[in-house]
């Protein structure tokens, strides 16, 4: 089949779509507006759809109505509150929150990825279930729509997800077998010890030098307690102590990120965090707190679905544009998906010679990249769930 051919008359439309979803930008949890519209959308194109689950997640279901497996093609719906400075005509209207990661492309693909394999219902056998889910900047909506049943009725065989990807060039599809991105967790240090006059320190325990020595001690982490061949990395982002120039402060709090690609690491650093600051403390004589909230696993793509995807790549894209793209320490709450199905998660090339990232308040890509998001669904849905097959 000439799947670009058939799919080429949906450029306007999800180009559109991408700029319609653009518009109206909202953050985790309060993607009221943007449901609406992916409700709508599915409805209008003859799915079973379900709405409200975790909140302001959308299942769309595309049943054949033959025996198969069934594929999810998953997007993620949440927005950033970034304050767009793109000049686009379609810019937020929605003041201090932007569509900064691409969520916006991702959900737009998926939609017309729904309508295009409509019309190849006759060529592949049992369904495919579109997932949009909220808030995967944070709280996490994946591991909430698992737990409300969205692997199951039917149950998920294969998963597939996408993300725009400026790290390779315009043009490209990226495909990593094993890990792509980090598991991602956050922390926050409260350090208590003693305020008093600048001209005293002797009387005083200084939380705030405290403070320093703990996030010198952090970073000595990695490099003295994690194994060297585990990508690991940990920040200080946040750090607040004093309120004036001759007051040592009592109290100080930190804030940070630990990230790495290793499982067993990943499980160990509630205990390594917590060692470390309370050895800095104990020999300031301050006291601490630490609250650690783990946050995604590492986002781990099948082997086999990952060859698989390379070979579909290449005939969308050509042999010589499909790469391996370096590993990312962000995290991606895709991983959920992928530890309860067979799957791959791969990266769509928006990279241009401008540098453009995302989580920017410039973020922008060339939306003609959109259609081959689409052909990728299409074709990958032909391949896995094909009439031959049974």
């Amino acid at each position: 089949m000439d799947i670009k051919r058939l799919i080429a008359p949906y450029r306007k439309r999800v180009i559109d779509t991408r700029r319609d979803l653009h518009q109206i930008p909202e953050v985790g949890y309060t993607e009221k507006k943007t449901s609406a519209y992916v409700a709508d959308y599915l409805k209008r194109e003859g799915l079973a759809v379900t709405t409200g689950i975790a909140r302001y997640g959308v299942v769309g279901l595309l049943d054949t109505g033959r025996p198969g497996p069934t594929l999810m093609i998953r997007a993620d719906m949440d927005a950033l509150p970034i304050t767009e400075e793109t000049g686009l005509p379609f810019a937020s209207r929605h003041p201090g929150v932007m569509h900064a990661c691409g969520h916006d492309a991702h959900t737009a693909m998926a939609l017309v990825a729904a309508t295009a394999l409509k019309e190849l219902k006759d060529r592949f056998n049992g369904a495919v279930k579109f997932v949009f889910q909220p808030a995967e900047e944070g709280p996490g909506g994946a591991k909430p729509m698992i737990a409300a049943g969205v692997m199951e009725n039917p149950h998920v065989d294969y998963a597939l997800g996408c993300h725009v990807w400026p790290t390779i060039p315009e043009g490209t599809i990226g495909i990593r077998a094993g890990a792509l991105m980090a598991a991602a967790s956050r922390f926050k240090i409260t350090i208590t010890g003693k305020g008093g006059h600048g001209a005293h320190p002797h009387l005083c325990v200084d939380a705030l030098e405290t403070g320093c020595q703990v996030v010198g001690a952090l970073q000595r982490i990695v490099s003295r307690k994690i194994d060297p061949l585990a990508p690991t990395v940990v920040s200080v982002g946040r750090f607040e102590a004093g309120s004036t120039f001759n007051v040592i402060p009592e109290t100080a709090r930190l804030w940070g990120t630990a990230r790495t690609f290793d499982l067993a690491t990943w499980q160990r650093w509630p205990e390594i965090i917590e060692t470390v600051v309370k050895g800095v403390c104990e020999s300031m004589g301050a006291s601490h707190t630490v609250k650690y909230r783990a946050g995604y696993p590492p986002t781990v793509n099948d082997p086999e679905m990952a060859a698989r995807l390379e070979r579909i790549a290449a005939t969308v894209v050509g042999k010589d544009r499909v790469i391996v793209p370096e590993k990312s320490l962000g995290g991606e709450d895709m991983a959920y998906f992928l530890e309860k199905a067979k799957g791959c998660f791969f990266c769509l090339g928006s990279g241009t010679d401008a540098g453009m990232t995302i989580h920017n308040p410039r973020f922008d890509f060339n939306e003609e990249i959109l259609l081959t998001g689409v052909e990728m669904y299409c074709r990958a849905t032909l391949d896995l769930l094909r009439i031959d097959a049974a």
